[in-house]
C-alpha cells in the first residue's frame, strides 16, 4: 500500500482517519487537504494543521445547531471530534505537550455534543471500585426494548471513543445488537480526568461492566460479547479466563505479552537491566538520555502506567503477558484477526490462537486486500463483515 509518511505513526494516523470515512468521522478530501500541509515527522505542523480543522468544524457545527440544523451539526461535531484527537495524540514532544491533554478535552466535548443530537445514544456510568467509568450505550434504530445481544467494545492504550463507533459500535448496531463502550483504567476520561492507570487483571474491570449490562432488560443475558482492540488484544482473552458470562470474544489482534512492543526498542545491553530491581536508577538515567522526540513519545505511552520512571512503566507493561494456564481458562468461543504486516505485536496471534483450547477461529487479513496492519484500519468494512459474520453464526443458538 502506498505510504503517505515515511514516519511510521504518521501513516498509521493518517490511515486511521481515512479508513473513519467508512462510518462518517472523517472526509477523505479533509484528510487529504490537511496531510498536504504537514511536511513528514513535523510533529507542530501536525498538531496545528488537524486542531485548524477541528476547530473550524466546531464552529460550523456550532451554527448549525443554532440554526436548528441538528443532523449537519452531529456529523460536523463527530468529524471535529477524531480530528481533535488526531492533533492530541501528537502533541507529546511539540512546543505545549499540555495539548495531549486540552485536545483530548476538545475531542470529547465534540463527540458529546454529537451524541446529544443522535437518537440512540446514551451516556452512562459503570459502577467500578468506588467511583465510575464513563461509557456509552448504543441501541439499533427502532429498539422497542425487546432483549438483544450486546457487544463490549473494549478501547485499546490510547485510542478515543470514536474509535469503538467505527471498529464495531455500527456494525453491532447494523445487526439489530446493542453496544457498549466505556473508558477503562488508563483510558479516556479514566486517565485525564480521574488519573487512573493501566491495570492487568482486566477481570476487574470487565466484570463491573457485565454487571452493569445485565442491569439492562433489553440485553439477552445469553448474548454478550467482548470485543477487544489493539492493547485490548491482550485484555479480552484476560478478563475472558475469569469471566463466564461471555458467549463470545474477539482480540483484534492477539497479544500475549504487551511488552514486547516495549522492549524491542532498547538497545541489547539494557534489556538485562529489566531484570535487576537495583539498575532502575541508571536505566531511567539511560532512557532520559534518548532524543528529545523519542523521550517525549515514551513519556505519552508512560502516563497511562501511572509513574514517571521508565523502568517502572516497562516493569507494569511487563505484567501484561498471558500464560498457558490463564489462556486454557477461557471457555467462551473466541476470534482472533491475524493481519499481514502487524507492526506492534507481530507473531502474536498465531500464538494466542494456538494456545487456546476451546472453540476458536484466526481470521486472516492480507495486504492483497488492502486490510493489512495494526487493527485493519484501512478496510473496516472488510474487518466488520468478517468478525461480525463469525459472531452472528457463534450467536445464532441464542435466538439471533
Amino acid at each position: 500500500m502506498q505510504r503517505f509518511y515515511q514516519d511510521g505513526g504518521f501513516n498509521f494516523a493518517t490511515l486511521i482517519a481515512l479508513g473513519s470515512a467508512y462510518r462518517g468521522l472523517a472526509d477523505v478530501g479533509e484528510v487529504l487537504t490537511t496531510i498536504e500541509r504537514v511536511p513528514d515527522g513535523d510533529r507542530e505542523a501536525w498538531v496545528r494543521e488537524w486542531s485548524a480543522i477541528a476547530d473550524r468544524l466546531r464552529v460550523a457545527a456550532g451554527a448549525a445547531s443554532s440554526r436548528g440544523h441538528g443532523v449537519g451539526a452531529r456529523t460536523a461535531y463527530l468529524r471535529a471530534s477524531l480530528y481533535y484527537d488526531l492533533a492530541s495524540s501528537m502533541a507529546p514532544g511539540t512546543s505545549e505537550p499540555q495539548r495531549f491533554h486540552s485536545l483530548w478535552e476538545a475531542h470529547r466535548e465534540c463527540w458529546d455534543r454529537s451524541v446529544a443530537l443522535w437518537d440512540g445514544v446514551e451516556s452512562i456510568r459503570i459502577p467500578y471500585e468506588g467511583t465510575s467509568l464513563e461509557g456509552y450505550w448504543f441501541e439499533p434504530a427502532g429498539a422497542t426494548g425487546e432483549p438483544r445481544p450486546t457487544v463490549i467494545l473494549n478501547n485499546g492504550s490510547d485510542g478515543p471513543v470514536t474509535a469503538m463507533w467505527t471498529q464495531g459500535g455500527a456494525a453491532a448496531l447494523d445487526r439489530g445488537w446493542n453496544a457498549i463502550t466505556f473508558d477503562g483504567p488508563g483510558q479516556g476520561a479514566t486517565l485525564h480526568r480521574q488519573k487512573i492507570p493501566f491495570r492487568h487483571d482486566w477481570e476487574a474491570v470487565i466484570t463491573p461492566v457485565v454487571d452493569y449490562v445485565l442491569t439492562r432488560d433489553d440485553v439477552d443475558p445469553h448474548g454478550i460479547v467482548l470485543h477487544g482492540i489493539s492493547q485490548a488484544g491482550y485484555w479480552v482473552p484476560r478478563a475472558a479466563a475469569f469471566e463466564n458470562r461471555l458467549a463470545a470474544a474477539v482480540a483484534d489482534p492477539g497479544v500475549v505479552d504487551v511488552s514486547s512492543s516495549w522492549v524491542e526498542h532498547l538497545p541489547d545491553e539494557m534489556v538485562p537491566m529489566l531484570d535487576d530491581p537495583a539498575a532502575k536508577d541508571d536505566f531511567d538515567a539511560l532512557i532520559r538520555m534518548a532524543p528529545a522526540e523519542v523521550y517525549a513519545e515514551l513519556q505519552w505511552r508512560m502516563a497511562p502506567y501511572g509513574t514517571d520512571s521508565p523502568f517502572e512503566a516497562y516493569q507494569r507493561a511487563r505484567r501484561m503477558r498471558l500464560d498457558d494456564d490463564t489462556v486454557a481458562m477461557i471457555r467462551c468461543p473466541m476470534l482472533v484477526t491475524d493481519p499481514d504486516d502487524e507492526q506492534f505485536w507481530p507473531g502474536q496471534s498465531a500464538a494466542l490462537f494456538a494456545r487456546l483450547t476451546g472453540p476458536k477461529q484466526l481470521v486472516r487479513f492480507t495486504s492483497s486486500e488492502g486490510a493489512n496492519g495494526h487493527c485493519e484500519v484501512a478496510a473496516q468494512s472488510l474487518r466488520d463483515e468478517r468478525v461480525f459474520e463469525w459472531l452472528e453464526d457463534v450467536l445464532k443458538p441464542v435466538g439471533t
